[in-house]
């Protein structure tokens, strides 16, 4: 099965040069032999090319020169030597060529100091399968599983999953040095992955993981610049009521986290599959407003009063994420509420009934209609 990305690299290099990031397997290998078969690929994952550019990192200046062609250099996993940036950085300036530079990890780029280029390369992410990407795609097999395309392709997906957790753990942290407490760090995973979708609490996963506070924000840090999970912010622009100021954090993936927690199976009628249903939906909202370059921000609201809509991007959309099968009059109370702010211009409460409705101004939309209508752009 082959998967047709929504990311369209020829489209983005047409304006400018670009860092690709995104975790380990998400399919930035294949998605640039598929889409730029013609580039000049120096692929660091190559022991000869890593040795020779390590050692002399000016050389790739006259290899790049070497080729008349004109065509995009492409370098993959540039953070294995971060001084060739100096190096592209002279090449964009001297012989105006386009780069696409590409990474499981932006933390030894920024940790590194490394030169960013100065506004000459933007950034593009690529994440797990998305819908509209996936054929005959099966929302309880992702929502269990995720979207690893290295997964969804597996017929042992439980396999596939904890080979891609040991790798996660003992090649991109133990080999890079990030951590040096495996075992300690290990325990932060699970704690981290049975708080997935909730509000931060670095006390509580503190006393879980038998790791102090100020060690475990050095480790949502470095989950953050690996990519392996992300923070929504809390929206903070409430006139009517309060807003409380506490981030939530979501890995990048429902099956990687899953793994991590060492979920057994995915109850329909339990509280994590709602949270698995939402985690999902804030994948789709993130991966739409990269791929699509929206600049829009993607924020939660909660009140100190307890009312909360999971997504607002911007002061577009508003969006409460419903895993049942009957929406009640009583599920659309958050949005109600928030409604009062008189900021975003639309709201949603998606769900998994199949019953179109519109109730005071919020659009309920099976998840089906919600995702089609959102990758097509509908919505803004």
């Amino acid at each position: 099965m082959e998967f047709s990305r929504i990311l369209n690299l020829p489209k983005l290099l047409e304006k400018k040069s670009f860092f690709l990031f995104g975790p380990r397997s998400t399919g930035k290998s294949y998605l640039i032999r598929s889409q730029l078969s013609d580039g000049l690929l120096i692929d660091l994952l190559d022991g000869d090319t890593f040795l020779r550019l390590s050692a002399h990192p000016s050389e790739l200046e006259a290899i790049v020169a070497a080729d008349a062609t004109g065509r995009c250099v492409i370098i993959d996993e540039i953070q294995k030597v971060p001084l060739l940036l100096d190096q592209v950085h002279r090449i964009i300036e001297n012989q105006k060529r386009t780069f696409l530079l590409t990474g499981s990890s932006a933390r030894k780029l920024k940790r590194g100091a490394a030169n960013l280029l100065a506004g000459r390369a933007w950034q593009a992410n690529l994440f797990s399968l998305v819908y509209p990407e996936i054929p005959n795609f099966n929302l309880e097999t992702y929502l269990r599983f995720g979207g690893l395309p290295i997964v969804v392709l597996s017929s042992a997906p439980h396999e596939e999953l904890r080979a891609y957790v040991r790798t996660y753990l003992y090649e991109e942290i133990q080999a890079e040095g990030i951590v040096r407490k495996i075992p300690q760090f290990a325990r932060f995973l699970q704690s981290a992955a049975l708080s997935n979708a909730q509000l931060l609490n670095f006390a509580n996963i503190s006393s879980d993981s038998g790791v102090s506070a100020s060690t475990v924000r050095e480790y949502y840090a470095i989950l953050e610049d690996t990519l392996v999970g992300f923070f929504v912010q809390p929206w903070l622009h409430s006139k009517k009521r309060k807003a409380i100021a506490t981030a939530k954090f979501y890995f990048f993936d429902t099956g990687v986290v899953h793994t991590l927690a060492n979920t057994k199976t995915l109850d329909r009628n339990s509280d994590l599959y709602g949270q698995s249903f939402e985690h999902w939906i804030a994948m789709e909202l993130r991966a739409f407003i990269n791929y699509h370059r929206k600049a829009e921000e993607l924020t939660f609201w909660r009140s100190v009063n307890g009312q909360e809509v999971d997504f607002v991007i911007g002061d577009q959309l508003a969006i409460e994420v419903k895993a049942t099968k009957t929406v009640s009059n009583r599920d659309l109370n958050s949005l109600r509420a928030f409604q009062e702010e008189n900021i975003v211009k639309q709201f949603f409460c998606v769900s998994q009934d199949p019953l179109i409705r519109k109730v005071d101004g919020i659009l309920c939309l099976p998840w089906q209609e919600f995702l089609a209508g959102l990758w097509q752009e509908e919505w803004f």
